[in-house]
């Protein structure tokens, strides 16, 4: 029976914002996991580091679901000392607690070395879900971008050819681990994140505008996400001012904050952007929001654009898709998987912006095409469930330590 799972998660805490720093598509990822398997009787612990932005101590989520944050000091940058420090204290809150984990499961590459060490020293079998891989992100870097560093890239070597399972989201991504690193098929396992549907769900779009403070009138574009290259707020800008001139009275909302360390150049270009191509006053930049909010802003929208130029899965799409949200994004890893070409959506080949604003006009200026769109989004996106991502999990958990999964919850 498995019931007790420790999650590694060093580069996020699963309770920030997304769309803050370094917090997306994998703190929602940890976080819906975490809030399933604990309604299903498994305790869950969620190691972190803790940070400047308030993610410290012990933090009771839910019942059989914390969040503990390991205090490694200062950032110096240095990653053996980050990880390591991290390692030592999952190690010793765990023996102070009388913790004794079925399985660890890794999130990242900074946590797939962790668990490595962890798989040894506690003695329980290891599953890591990259998220991102270095080689796939330097595969499609922009010109300017900085590419994943070889250390990053052996050590993601070295985690897949030492855990028991490597977690993929989509058939994509299990290409990429055998085509990329040689992973062994054997080992890999593919399990789609999940959407929460009791909160990204079809609403009304004047309700929604009103609540985020926007204008009724005219079609919106949304963009959302961490503002940095990989995810092509300079493609979809571009694509955006494309049609500006067709669809006059359109606007464009980007909500996300800055992201790395070039966030910051990254957000004030984008801002120079807009008004190098006059469109400035017709593009409004919004702040990340809570989670449980998001939803108003695919609500709000006409269609999301998301040029991103690597994604293991896409749950922006998937989000908006369970809105009744048309897509128009790049062909690219798991957005190949989540939208379905011609029906919920249009998918892109490249990042060419005059190829996005084709797809943009279309849906723009077809109510009839945009409305097949949104029911058929509404039904894949149900593909795509936490219950679902638990259920396959705990069969995987159950399979490395030869013991039985947890009934799913009636």
């Amino acid at each position: 029976m498995i019931r007790r799972i420790a999650y590694l998660s060093i580069h996020t805490c699963p309770l920030a914002r997304p769309g803050s720093g370094d917090a997306g598509g994998m703190n929602v990822y940890v976080d819906g996991l975490a809030r399933t398997m604990a309604r299903r009787g498994v305790q869950v612990e969620v190691f972190t580091r803790q940070n400047e932005q308030g993610g410290q101590g012990i933090v009771e989520v839910e019942d059989g679901y914390r969040v503990v944050h390991v205090d490694l000091g200062p950032d110096d940058g240095d990653l053996l000392k980050m990880v390591s420090g991290f390692t030592d204290g999952v190690l010793t809150w765990a023996a102070e607690n009388g913790a004794r984990y079925d399985a660890v499961h890794s999130h990242y590459w900074l946590s797939g070395w962790a668990g490595v060490v962890l798989q040894d020293r506690l003695r329980v079998p290891l599953a890591i879900s990259f998220h991102t891989l270095g080689r796939v992100k330097n595969a499609s870097l922009r010109h300017d971008d900085t590419p994943a560093g070889l250390f990053r890239i052996a050590t993601e070597a070295e985690v897949i050819a030492r855990a028991k399972c490597v977690v993929a989201s989509t058939p994509a991504e299990v290409a990429e681990l055998i085509g990329h690193y040689r992973a062994d098929p054997e080992r890999l396992c593919m399990s789609p994140p999940g959407v929460d549907h009791s909160i990204f769900r079809p609403g009304d779009r004047a309700e929604a505008r009103a609540a985020l403070g926007i204008g009724a009138g005219g079609p919106l574009v949304l963009f959302a996400g961490r503002v940095q290259p990989l995810k092509g707020l300079d493609v979809a800008i571009r694509a955006f001012a494309g049609i500006a001139d067709t669809h006059s009275e359109a606007k464009m909302m980007i909500v996300g904050g800055a992201s790395g360390e070039r966030g910051p150049a990254e957000m004030a270009a984008m801002l120079d952007l807009t008004a190098d191509l006059v469109i400035a006053d017709r593009v409004s930049f919004h702040p990340p929001l809570p989670h449980d909010q998001v939803p108003l802003a695919y609500r709000a929208a006409d269609v999301l654009v998301a040029p991103s130029r690597s994604e293991s899965f896409g749950l922006v799409a998937a989000e908006a898709q369970a809105c009744g949200i048309p897509v128009v994004a790049a062909r690219v890893g798991g957005l190949a998987h989540v939208i379905a070409d011609g029906e919920t959506g249009f998918l892109v080949d490249g990042w060419d912006p005059a190829s996005f604003a084709e797809g943009l006009d279309r849906i723009l200026g077809d109510p009839a095409l945009a409305a097949g769109f949104s029911a058929a989004a509404v039904i894949r996106s149900a593909r795509f469930s936490w219950s679902a991502t638990a259920d396959r999990l705990l069969e995987l958990y159950a399979g490395m330590t030869d013991t039985a999964a947890p009934p799913a919850a009636s």
